[in-house]
């Protein structure tokens, strides 16, 4: 079993999953980071299900070589699509997480929730993940899905708090599919970065849900219930991308106070 001050490892198909490794390293400093965006491959949401299995497989195989302790799959798309292969892939060289159970087990339990929105890549809301899952845990509660596609690129290519990205936003929020929520699950680790902009659109009378916030909180519960928790940092964050795309690094900078410096590191 890999040691408690060995590192975290993260994964997305791009810049999305650096909200949830931001929420990481403000709640747990302690713990050092590896995180690999597959750049050269984004989006997932629109890949079939077998090739995001490969995807994540071949990222865990390069997350377990960094001597990684936990391996959290920080997409939606291939946590909806690609969890289960990747957790009996690993077996028990490194525990493995999702960024979808934290999110529905914390909807579930939130009293003044109705009627339950959740935008995501098509992947993501085509495998019914949260749909099932919220319904399971909370029957009386109502779910209504809706794919938003653009979001990615759009983040990727740097749209955001613009009048593009307003009008991209407006487009999908305002369809009938979404009509009378009171929730709203961001069903995407992309998706926190435009978080302002959709609560604004909502005029904050929608709950947006902070899904990088809660798979935070989920995993420190998770590490201290485990032994896992680090005793001291063991070093520096550490990013990787299959492809240098110069929106990441500047997307990345948004959201951390130390320089990053990336690594392009060909899996396929």
């Amino acid at each position: 079993m890999s040691s408690i001050n060995n590192p975290i490892g993260l994964f997305d198909s791009g810049v999305g999953g650096l909200t949830v490794a931001h929420a990481i390293s403000t709640l747990l400093p302690n713990e050092q980071l590896c995180y690999f965006g597959d750049t050269a491959h984004l989006p997932y949401g629109d890949k079939s299900r077998e090739t995001i299995v490969h995807y994540s497989t071949g990222i865990a195989d390069f997350l377990l070589e960094k001597g990684c302790k936990v391996i959290l799959i920080a997409c939606n798309s291939a946590s909806a699509n690609a969890y289960h292969e990747v957790k009996a892939h690993v077996g028990d060289r490194a525990r493995v997480l999702n960024v979808v159970d934290p999110v529905v087990e914390h909807v579930a339990q939130m009293q003044d929730t109705r009627h339950v929105g959740v935008i995501g890549t098509k992947a993501t809301i085509v495998s019914r993940s949260y749909h099932d899952a919220i319904l399971e845990k909370a029957p009386n509660m109502q779910v209504s899905s809706l794919a938003t596609p653009l979001f990615v690129p759009m983040i990727e290519e740097g749209f955001v708090f613009d009048d593009i990205s307003n009008a991209i936003i407006r487009a999908y929020l305002s369809r009938q599919d979404l009509a009378d929520i009171d929730t709203l699950i961001l069903g995407c680790t992309h998706y926190p970065i435009i978080r302002n902009q959709i609560s604004r659109y909502y005029n904050f009378e929608v709950t947006v849900v902070d899904s990088a916030r809660i798979v935070a909180e989920y995993l420190k519960k998770y590490l201290e219930e485990n032994g896992l928790l680090a005793t001291g940092r063991a070093g520096e964050n550490q990013y990787f991308v299959s492809d240098h795309t110069p929106s990441f690094e500047t997307i990345a900078n948004m959201f951390f106070n130390e320089k990053i410096i990336l690594e392009r590191i060909a899996l396929w």
